[in-house]
């Protein structure tokens, strides 16, 4: 019975390593994004390979660390966890969605600074990046400015 197991691998030496590995009859597994103009590995450092009868050549592999284990056999990765992988590739591209970020309205709470650990509601960004949050002072809703990493979203 074949599975999916992760190979570590030497910093930056990703697709050193499956094309040896594909060289010794692996089926890999290398899910790419874009950044910029760059196309880097999902997860960088890490491979998917699908083992199916032998797995031993594996750690020996120029560009292979070694393979996630659990005891003496390379840990099982679920199909399914390649398959949405995939299911989210165009063009050989792994299109992940877009993060949702603070929306007009949303509970934020502020990490640093004079008003640390209250709590308020997002009212937008300023022209330099810093954002604005409704705090109740003295019985009214006041509207002050707080740098983005001063935020977080409740």
């Amino acid at each position: 019975m074949s599975y999916w197991a992760v190979a570590q691998c030497e910093s930056c030496r990703e697709r050193t390593a499956q094309r040896f590995l594909e060289q010794d009859g692996f089926e890999t597994y290398l899910p790419i994004i874009k950044i910029g103009k760059r196309t880097v590995p999902l997860f960088p450092a890490y491979l998917f390979v699908k083992i199916v009868h032998r797995w031993y050549s594996i750690e020996n592999t120029i560009g292979v660390l070694q393979l996630l284990s659990s005891g003496d056999t390379p840990s099982r990765l679920d199909d399914k966890i390649i398959t949405q992988i995939r299911s989210q590739e165009r063009n050989g591209i792994v299109k992940l969605p877009k993060p949702r970020g603070l929306q007009l309205g949303d509970r934020v709470v502020i990490l640093r600074g004079a008003f640390f650990d209250r709590v308020g509601l997002y009212d937008g960004q300023s022209a330099r990046d810093r954002q604005f949050v409704l705090l109740e002072l003295l019985g009214r809703s006041v509207r002050v400015e707080i740098p983005r990493l001063d935020l977080r979203a409740l």
